[in-house]
């Protein structure tokens, strides 16, 4: 163990650091270039580590290049061969269908020598919006804003979303053929399923428009006028003009969490990862947490104290209110108050954050709490559990200085919660 142990909550940042660094796209991209073709090659990138992921790119490839990237305001970097270009999220606007647009001509009129290098993170979905036919984007921002307030997984919004486009669901890759196109994912999805990051954009499905039907049926929105049965299906798996291309995943959330726990355990502390695939509302995996830490606690089950457990996925949150917060800062509060509630909030530290450093409306990446964060925020003359019911988490993290900021991080293998029992 260190002689110098750091307190808790930079122990946790620590880790949070250490999941970041474990899918910078400068550092792993590189080994997974493919080789220079006979032709041109040029990129196509979208999503929040798309210009990191050009970066690497440029500073690593023998040849001329040339395309464009598309990520969210504020997240642009420099690029000397490649354009960037800033659009909108998580709600598409006009610029997301003009980023659409920019790259499907980047695609286009090239010959079989030729190789598209597609750079796919999280995000892309809404950054790169072209509506399907006869679709009003206003029809399809009603419909994204619709699922984002509904609690619908990440898997839900990409089935919908990739069968309203006429660019993602593999249409992008079927436009560049009959070029070779290679994927290089920087995954934020659970499960790492590479053909729902920013909804596929290069990559087959067998989902049809009936599964997205069922995902809005299931939430209780209505289609109008933006899916009908059996029509708009996406690029199948089996297409031939998918059958030359290549697809990668070069870092996850599982990447990240063994790296986060390696930090840990150079501490001399036990961690133990429950998952990199978590998915529910915020509030029901913050009580599934708590369920842990008091089994720890009372029992010495399924580990013994002191430890830090680990987790990865995406929350989701169903809108009540119209506070500020977001999936991390939500069940990072849930989780203070279910500790509270079960007399064990004095052995417990945690944090929770995105990996992209956006954490809904919270104005932050997520946010962290120790013992007295609740004792603190009613001194202050808050009342955490209405702020929890009124969606308005980050308020109290606010107030008491435990948001955790960080900026754009240019990647996103999802969200980060790490929580430290101690004895």
């Amino acid at each position: 163990m260190s002689d110098d142990p750091p307190r808790p909550p930079e122990l946790l940042m620590r880790a949070y650091r250490a999941m970041l660094a474990a899918a910078d796209p400068r550092a792993v991209l590189p080994p997974h270039l493919p080789g220079r073709p006979a032709g041109r090659t040029v990129v196509v990138g979208l999503g929040k580590a798309s210009a990191a992921m050009a970066q690497a790119v440029e500073a690593h490839w023998d040849g001329p290049l040339s395309g464009v990237v598309v990520v969210p305001d504020g997240s642009a970097l420099p690029l000397e061969r490649i354009r960037v270009l800033a659009s909108s999220h998580p709600v598409p606007d006009a610029r997301s269908v003009q980023a659409a647009r920019a790259l499907l001509d980047a695609v286009s009129g090239l010959g079989p020598d030729d190789l598209v290098l597609a750079l796919v993170s999280g995000g892309g979905s809404a950054l790169c919006a072209l509506p399907a036919d006869g679709l009003p984007l206003e029809e399809k921002r009603r419909l994204t804003q619709a699922l984002l307030a509904s609690g619908a997984s990440i898997h839900e919004m990409n089935t919908v979303r990739r069968h309203l486009s006429r660019i993602k669901g593999g249409r992008l890759a079927a436009a560049a053929w009959p070029a070779r196109v290679a994927t290089l994912v920087i995954s934020d999805i659970p499960g790492d399923d590479p053909a729902l990051a920013a909804s596929g954009p290069t990559l087959g499905t067998d989902a049809s428009a009936d599964d997205a039907l069922a995902v809005l049926a299931r939430h209780g929105l209505d289609a109008g006028t933006a899916l009908r049965p059996g029509q708009g299906d996406a690029v199948r798996t089996a297409d031939p003009r998918l059958a030359r291309n290549s697809c990668a995943v070069i870092a996850s959330a599982w990447d990240g969490l063994r790296a986060a726990a390696e930090v840990v355990r150079a501490q001399g502390l036990p961690c133990h990862v429950l998952g990199d695939a978590l998915e529910s509302e915020a509030r029901d995996l913050a009580q599934a947490h708590a369920g842990i830490v008091a089994a720890i606690l009372r029992h010495g089950q399924p580990f013994q104290g002191p430890c830090v457990l680990l987790s990865g996925g995406e929350a989701t949150v169903t809108l009540r209110g119209d506070g500020r917060g977001g999936r991390n800062t939500e069940f990072a509060l849930a989780l203070a108050l279910a500790l509270e509630h079960s007399g064990h909030a004095s052995k417990v530290h945690l944090l929770s954050a995105g990996t992209d450093g956006l954490d809904g409306r919270a104005g932050a990446a997520g946010a962290w709490a120790g013992p007295d964060t609740l004792s603190r925020a009613r001194a202050a003359g808050l009342a955490p559990r209405r702020l929890l019911e009124r969606n308005d988490s980050a308020t109290l993290f606010a107030r008491t200085g435990s948001l955790v900021q960080t900026g754009p991080t240019h990647t996103n293998i999802n969200d980060f919660r790490a929580v430290l029992v101690e004895p």
